[in-house]
């Protein structure tokens, strides 16, 4: 169906635009922005006025817990496109895991499903999964998720066949030894509280060890969740050296840090554990100079599993559905412009993977988030579509709120 977007603020961080248009989506792809294509007639007309029309949002880490609960949260929050992580339950350690995971996104027509294969078998960290076939089965790269290759040259041997194929791996850099009996960040709060931590040294000795890695393979690396100023620090100088190395932020940690487990709140556990304010204004500042790309680390915890101690309870947050509103959050903060904080979301993302997606070129795949900028509602379980309702910001009032969603030129979300 040819549909037309009328009266919004047309932003596509990629191509520096930002203006009022109207834009046209013919066969699933964008037809035109501007003027309509010749001989172009709608059979849909969707309004957006006071709307911003934005590309579909690409989340970097997303669980899903329940795929079609989760991807009816993955729309409902403007995001098109979902990376999982591979430790489900089985680990998507066999291309027919992957295979399936896939099938049953693309069944279900909401937000594609991009999977992680795992890069060893079972996620132990030690014999190589079948990195080919998983490739083949549509695995955009290869990890961990937060389980450790405790073996440094199993991880050596898994770089040095990634490299030779042209496969990305994907590491959250935690220590195992650092940080197997912690559960917060070692600081005065955890102190305080009687918590055991996890030091700042748990991330940048797994950075030094993977960027060394990295040097001696040439393997292309992206880092997952970076917590630390002192993780940044490492990043930039490997990105100063040239060497094939990206990261991201969940976007949690962008505006949170140590103080707010509050008094053992355990809706703000999170792995890695929030921090310090300079870890948090160094993640901050790294993000908006481009150097990391935001993700909602979506991690889906049933209720009961929040209502245990602190250091029983089960980390993550909900996250799909805000992470609009909380990177708009953090941008006004941070003081970008909505064009800037839209890219960290959507181009940023995108360039991460090395797709040609991410933006509302002629020819791209009309993956398309309309959301309105102004409008408010509140952080509740009943607002969220998400089986997993925990979050630290329950009953808090969101900023920005999506209308409608398209993924390949159908409205999955909103009208």
């Amino acid at each position: 169906m040819n549909i037309e977007i009328r009266n919004g603020r047309v932003i596509d961080p990629q191509a520096d635009i930002d203006r009022n248009a109207t834009l046209y989506i013919a066969d699933g792809r964008i037809a035109g922005l501007g003027e309509a294509p010749a001989g172009f007639v709608a059979g849909q007309s969707i309004d957006a006025a006071g709307c911003v029309v934005c590309p579909g949002l690409i989340d970097l880490g997303a669980r899903l817990n329940s795929i079609e609960a989760e991807l009816a949260a993955a729309v409902a929050g403007g995001v098109t496109s979902v990376v999982v992580p591979p430790d489900a339950d089985p680990p998507l350690d066999e291309p027919e895991l992957a295979d399936r995971l896939v099938h049953r996104g693309t069944e279900i027509g909401k937000a594609r499903v991009l999977p992680l294969g795992a890069l060893t078998l079972g996620l132990n960290g030690e014999r190589l999964a079948e990195l080919a076939g998983l490739k083949k089965a549509g695995c955009v790269a290869f990890s961990q998720a937060n389980k450790p290759v405790v073996d440094t040259e199993a991880l050596l041997r898994a770089m040095e066949y990634a490299a030779t194929f042209g496969f990305a791996v994907w590491l959250q850099p935690q220590d195992y030894w650092l940080s197997r009996n912690g559960i917060a960040h070692e600081g005065e709060v955890a102190s305080r509280l009687g918590l055991a931590g996890i030091p700042v040294a748990a991330e940048t000795i797994a950075i030094a060890t993977i960027v060394q890695l990295v040097r001696d393979t040439g393997c292309r690396v992206h880092l997952t969740r970076l917590s630390s100023a002192a993780g940044v620090a490492l990043l930039k100088a490997a990105r100063a050296e040239g060497l094939p190395v990206t990261a991201d932020v969940g976007v949690h940690h962008l505006l949170l840090t140590e103080n707010d487990i509050g008094f053992f709140n355990p809706h703000a556990r999170f792995c890695p554990p929030l921090r310090a304010q300079g870890d948090r204004q160094a993640l901050s500042d790294a993000a908006a100079s481009g150097l990391l790309a935001l993700c909602s680390d979506h991690t889906p915890v049933g209720a009961d599993d929040k209502l245990l101690p602190f250091g029983e309870a089960k980390p993550g947050a909900t996250g799909l559905e805000v992470l609009l509103p909380l990177t708009l959050k953090w941008a006004e903060a941070a003081k970008l412009t909505l064009p800037q904080a839209l890219a960290r979301i959507t181009s940023a993302p995108a360039e991460v993977l090395g797709m040609t997606a991410g933006n509302l070129a002629v020819g791209a795949a009309a993956d398309v988030c309309i959301f309105d900028p102004q409008a408010t509602w509140q952080l509740t379980p009943e607002a969220l579509k998400s089986r997993g309702k925990n979050s630290p910001w329950q009953g808090y009032m969101m900023t920005g709120k999506v209308r409608t969603t398209l993924v390949g030129g159908k409205v999955v979300f909103g009208g």
